[in-house]
């Protein structure tokens, strides 16, 4: 029987993405970051008041993947995590950071200590995923993911795969919206670990009820 896949993403799962942003924008770009506003409306000049123009906010996080993932540490739990599930299962980071900044983001993430395949993608991530099991041929498939409309795109195109909501962010956490589309929502590494695991003994026992049973 082939591994399970487990396929995450990696700001606010893998590694912390919104605060450092944050930090940057109010130290070098004079922008506040209010985390409880909806993303295209949380940027404001702080000398002003006035939102940040959309244009110009996909730029300032275009710069910062550019320049700044330096400032991006692990998620409290994560390492550890997918050290150990790696064990079980084959491990893809699918990151929406565009194929230009992948090997960037690779690099970052093996510095981090999570030596994975990481494929840049851009809008949902269901093709990405849909793509990746046409490859590895997975026995169980696991999707773990901070937003929404990316558990949407998944549970649309690949319905079998078992979908993790994880916001791994404390500061953000209260405000992300709840997958619809998710199994389950689990904002720390503890808990998500644990429910990947009995996925992984789920499976583990019917290959090991099918042998007992031609034998």
């Amino acid at each position: 029987m082939s591994r399970p896949l487990i396929i995450s993403d990696c700001d606010e799962v893998l590694l912390h993405m919104v605060v450092p942003f944050r930090e940057w924008l109010d130290a070098h770009h004079h922008i506040h970051f209010d985390f409880a506003s909806s993303f295209e409306e949380a940027l404001r000049h702080k000398d002003s008041g006035d939102l940040v123009e959309r244009a110009h906010l996909w730029q300032l996080l275009g710069a910062f993947f550019e320049t700044e993932m330096l400032r991006q540490t692990a998620i409290s739990g994560a390492v550890e995590a997918l050290t150990d599930l790696a064990e079980r299962a084959d491990i893809v980071i699918v990151t929406n950071i565009g194929e230009e900044n992948a090997a960037a983001r690779a690099e970052q993430l093996h510095a981090a200590g999570l030596p994975f395949r990481v494929i840049g993608n851009r809008g949902g991530k269901g093709p990405a995923v849909a793509r990746l099991i046409g490859e590895y041929r997975p026995s169980l498939t696991i999707f773990i993911d901070d937003l929404e409309s990316n558990h949407s795109s998944v549970c649309a195109d690949v319905p079998q795969v078992w979908r993790l909501q994880l916001v791994g962010e404390p500061e953000i956490a209260p405000f992300a919206s709840t997958a619809a589309d998710a199994h389950a929502r689990i904002d720390d590494w503890t808990g998500a670990k644990r429910w990947i695991e009995e996925k992984l003994d789920e499976l583990d026992a019917v290959a090991a009820l099918m042998k007992s049973s031609t034998v």
